[in-house]
C-alpha cells in the first residue's frame, strides 16, 4: 500500500486521489450510466426554442433552411444555396404624376431611366432610391410625369418590359406619409 504523509492536516491520501478517484472509476453503488450527446450550436438551440422541439432531440440545420425556404425567408435561403420564394410586387392604381418603378438594374442611371420614360411622355424628374451609406442603388426609383394621363401611358406601355435584363415593375406611387402618420399631397 503506498500513501504520503502530507504534514499539514495529519492525514493519508493515496497517490491516486483517495476515494473520490476510486468511486469516479466505477467504484460506487450507485454508478449510473451516462451518454454523452453532442453539443448543439447556438442556431439549433434558438431553432429549437421557436419550433418547441425537445433539447434532447438533435435539429438538423438542412431542415431549418428548407423551414426557411418555405416561409419564404430570402437571408435563411442564400446560406442554404436555394433560391427563395419572393412576394410579388403590389400593384398600384395611378392617382397621380408620381410612378414607382422596381426591379430596376442596379447599373441603372437616372439619365437612363429619364431616356425612357422621356420616350413615352414628359418626364419632370427621376429619382433611383440609394443606400445612404454606400450611395449604391436600391433597385427602385421614381418618376415624376407632367400629368396623369401620361403616368397611366408610361404604366400601361413599361410594365413587364424587359430593361437591362430585368423586367421593369412600374406602377402608381403610393401617397408619403408623415411622420405623424399623415398623408402629403405629391404636386
Amino acid at each position: 500500500m503506498s500513501s504520503e504523509y502530507t504534514p499539514g492536516d495529519g492525514k493519508r491520501q493515496s497517490r491516486r486521489g483517495g476515494r473520490r478517484a476510486g468511486r469516479a472509476r466505477g467504484g460506487s453503488r450507485n454508478h449510473q450510466e451516462i451518454s454523452v450527446q453532442p453539443k448543439k450550436t447556438l442556431w439549433q438551440k434558438i431553432a429549437a426554442f421557436f419550433t418547441g422541439a425537445s433539447s434532447k432531440e438533435p435539429v438538423e440545420a438542412s431542415s431549418l433552411d428548407n423551414q426557411a425556404i418555405s416561409n419564404g425567408d430570402p437571408i435563411s435561403s442564400k446560406r442554404s444555396g436555394r433560391s427563395a420564394s419572393f412576394r410579388k410586387p403590389e400593384i398600384v392604381e395611378v392617382v397621380s404624376p408620381r410612378i414607382y418603378v422596381g426591379n430596376l438594374s442596379f447599373d441603372a442611371t437616372e439619365d437612363d431611366l429619364f431616356e425612357l420614360f422621356n420616350g413615352v411622355g414628359s418626364v419632370q424628374t427621376v429619382e433611383i432610391v440609394s443606400n445612404k451609406h454606400t450611395h449604391k442603388s436600391k433597385g427602385f426609383a421614381f418618376v415624376q410625369m407632367q400629368s396623369i394621363a401620361e403616368a397611366k401611358r408610361a404604366v400601361a406601355e413599361l410594365h413587364d418590359k424587359d430593361y437591362m435584363g430585368r423586367k421593369l415593375v412600374v406602377s402608381g406611387a403610393k401617397a408619403i406619409e408623415d411622420k405623424r402618420g399623415e398623408r402629403r399631397q405629391t404636386q
